[in-house]
C-alpha cells in the first residue's frame, strides 16, 4: 500500500498515520460516480490517492453548486466524526478516483479508546473543516452574492 504523505495523512505523526492506515482498504471509483449525497448517513470516509472529487451543496430552486474540488492527499468526508453522522455536502468523482476507504465506526472506537490518537485525528479533521468552510463560503459568495461580496474575512 503506497502511503500518501501529504494532506490529511501527511499532517499526522508517523505513528498516528500508521495506526489510521491499519483501518484502510483501497477503493476505486469510475469518473462520474456519486460517492455520497448531502444528508445521507456518514459511515465512512476516504483519503484521495489519485483523481479528483467535486464537493457540492444543494441550493433550493437551482442545481447543486460545486463548492470545492479535492485531489491527492485530501480527506473526503468529515461528517463521520460528529453526530448525527450525516453528510453536510455531496460528492461526485470528476474523473477516475483511487482512495483509501475507512469504515468510520471502528476508527471512532479507537479514537475514544486512545485519547492521544483521537485528539490527533480530530485536530486533523478540524483543520479540514476550517479550510472547507472558508472555501464553501467564498464559492457561494462568488456564485450567489452581490458583486464584490467575496474575499472578506470572518
Amino acid at each position: 500500500m503506497t502511503v500518501v504523505r501529504q494532506g490529511f495523512l501527511g499532517a499526522l505523526a508517523p505513528g498516528h498515520r500508521a495506526r489510521l492506515l491499519a483501518f484502510a482498504r483501497e477503493e476505486s471509483f469510475p469518473g462520474g460516480t456519486r460517492i455520497f449525497e448531502e444528508g445521507g448517513t456518514a459511515d465512512r470516509f476516504w483519503v484521495v490517492r489519485s483523481g479528483s472529487v467535486a464537493l457540492d451543496v444543494h441550493v433550493p430552486g437551482r442545481r447543486a453548486a460545486v463548492v470545492e474540488t479535492l485531489g491527492e492527499g485530501e480527506l473526503l468526508g468529515w461528517s463521520w466524526l460528529f453526530e448525527p453522522h450525516r453528510w453536510h455536502l455531496g460528492a461526485q468523482c470528476r474523473d477516475d478516483v483511487t482512495a483509501y476507504e475507512f469504515d468510520a465506526g471502528p476508527v471512532r472506537v479507537v479514537c475514544d479508546e486512545d485519547p492521544v490518537f483521537g485528539l490527533a485525528v480530530t485536530q486533523g479533521v478540524a483543520q479540514v473543516i476550517a479550510r472547507r468552510l472558508k472555501a464553501t463560503r467564498t464559492r457561494l459568495l462568488d456564485l450567489y452574492g452581490p458583486p464584490g461580496s467575496s474575499g472578506g474575512t470572518s
